[in-house]
């Protein structure tokens, strides 16, 4: 073609792009020399020296094979910690569209420790299934606290997530009528903007109730008592992912706003003792629960990750031995392998016990002492779908509880950036521009939906197993898989329990 007979504006585009591909390949080349010579001198890598530039492209697929394997490689039941299955089914529960699948379950049910449950010949009429009742917790309280609620929101502090994401969270909550646990990063008015119950944390720094120098602050305490919306107090001892490791937010996190609510110097890291300095033995632990309850006049529990289970046993003793007004209302069993923003990999990976093991031997170390029905317990740890929250109505829990779950709820795409400032889906991150993509007011409708369609399913699965609702599921309703391949009934793997009294 006579480049003579184009226009003068497409002869000019032309070279200017000429010109753009000569920029761009040179500045290609300088990159190359550049880094080549850079690689072969430097002394930290030892890829980089012998392969210099090459050895660059390992680091960066490595870098990208954590985020792509979950849309190309992996397959759906294969992913950690949450599978492509497990995240889809919260996914459409929090958009309230269809569950049903077809053809036939992915699930193989054949490794040990499965756990299905046992379908009853004649199962529970639609017509005369029940709503869960109420359950009274803190009898002995100046408030008492009284719920129906099944699956509730667990701890996430602000600080851990962002404004956007607590307030979705609050305001769903308040939507499906079920209680938010602040997390331990005190109470703000975000938690209280949306109208739901709350349950306040209390971490091992005492966060929003604290001294300066530490401590407990009973004013501080009383303030937050007064909000009518806070119906319970939780001293958490250990969390799921990091147990003997106190809470760790980076410094990124720690915002103005944040710093105040906490009482924590902005930007620096915000790092936890790893127990409470005042607790060293069972009695410092029950003293520190009365003296909560006797300040604020409301429900106290604490929340723990069982490892050396004897405490249990030694608490029980002394509750029985100071009277049964000493108890914690509630005890809140986290599980080994519970979520986290932060936790060095040596616990996450290794540390405490797993809740299928260790729910059912809190529950029957109760009863053994006869504190059962004194002590609600709540179950937590990465119990996302209908399965898991059942089984946990069968080992013995009175409530579940979910943190990870209302995260996929809220749009997370388990990105594994929470120890960062940069989550893309704003609910980890305090960047106003990642923010800006998270709407509370349509997420807390996905947070409420969430709710109820597990509440929901957990109930299809009591109705099937020819219970009325999910509370009145019992041990025997669930089989686990063994190592041969056959399975056992639950209450055969963890059998009822002779209390203790009787014997004596």
């Amino acid at each position: 073609m006579d480049m003579s007979q184009l226009p003068h504006f497409v002869i000019a585009l032309l070279e200017f792009l000429s010109l753009l591909f000569i920029f761009v390949v040179g500045i290609g080349v300088l990159w190359f020399v550049f880094t080549y010579i850079r690689d072969k001198t430097q002394r930290e890598s030892t890829l980089r020296r012998n392969y210099p530039v090459i050895a660059r492209f390992r680091y960066l697929f490595e870098h990208l094979g954590e985020f792509f394997r979950q849309y190309f490689f992996a397959l759906d039941r294969e992913e950690m910690p949450f599978n492509r299955a497990e995240r889809s089914w919260v996914y459409r529960a929090a958009k309230d569209v269809d569950s049903t699948v077809a053809f036939g379950s992915s699930r193989d049910l054949r490794p040990a420790g499965t756990v299905y449950f046992v379908n009853c010949p004649f199962p529970t009429l639609e017509e005369d299934s029940q709503e869960p009742g109420e359950v009274v917790i803190g009898p002995y309280c100046k408030h008492p606290y009284a719920t129906a609620s099944t699956f509730n929101i667990s701890g996430m502090s602000y600080g851990a997530i962002s404004i956007p994401a607590i307030r979705a969270l609050s305001a769903g909550a308040k939507k499906a009528g079920v209680w938010m646990n602040t997390g331990e990063g005190g109470l703000s008015p975000y938690h209280l903007e949306g109208g739901a119950d709350i349950v306040f944390q209390i971490g091992t720094a005492k966060f929003g109730v604290r001294k300066p120098e530490g401590g407990f602050d009973e004013d501080k305490l009383r303030e937050v008592a007064a909000h009518d919306q806070v119906k319970m107090f939780e001293l958490k001892l250990s969390q799921g992912a990091k147990p003997g490791k106190g809470g760790i937010l980076p410094g990124a996190k720690v915002t103005e706003e944040i710093s105040k609510i906490r009482g924590i110097i902005i930007g620096q890291d915000a790092i936890s003792p790893n127990r409470h300095p005042e607790v060293d033995c069972v009695d410092d632990l029950i003293d520190m629960l009365n003296y909560i309850r006797d300040v604020t006049g409301k429900p106290v529990g604490f929340k723990a990750v069982v490892g050396a289970y004897g405490f249990f046993e030694s608490m029980c003793k002394r509750i029985n031995e100071r009277g049964k007004e000493s108890a914690p209302d509630f005890i809140t069993i986290d599980s080994a392998d519970g979520g986290t923003g932060a936790a060095p990999m040596s616990l996450i990976d290794n540390m405490g016990m797993p809740l299928r093991e260790s729910l059912p031997l809190v529950v029957d170390i109760l009863k053994v002492h006869g504190l059962r029905d004194r002590v609600k317990v709540c179950a937590s740890g990465k119990m996302i779908n209908p399965s898991d929250v059942a089984w946990a109505y069968c080992a013995g829990a009175d409530f579940v509880n979910s943190a990870r779950g209302f995260m996929f709820a809220l749009g997370c795409i388990q990105a594994l950036q929470c120890n960062k400032n940069t989550c893309p889906t704003g609910i980890t991150t305090h960047d106003p521009k990642l923010q800006y993509g998270l709407d509370p007011a349509s997420k807390s409708v996905r947070v409420a939906n969430y709710a109820k369609n597990m509440q929901k399913e957990v109930g299809i699965i009591a109705h099937s197993c020819g219970v009325p609702e999910p509370r009145l599921l019992k041990r025997f309703h669930a089989r686990v898989v063994l190592d041969n391949g056959r399975s056992m009934a639950m209450d055969e793997l963890y059998p009822e329990p002779e209390m203790q009294q009787a014997a004596e």
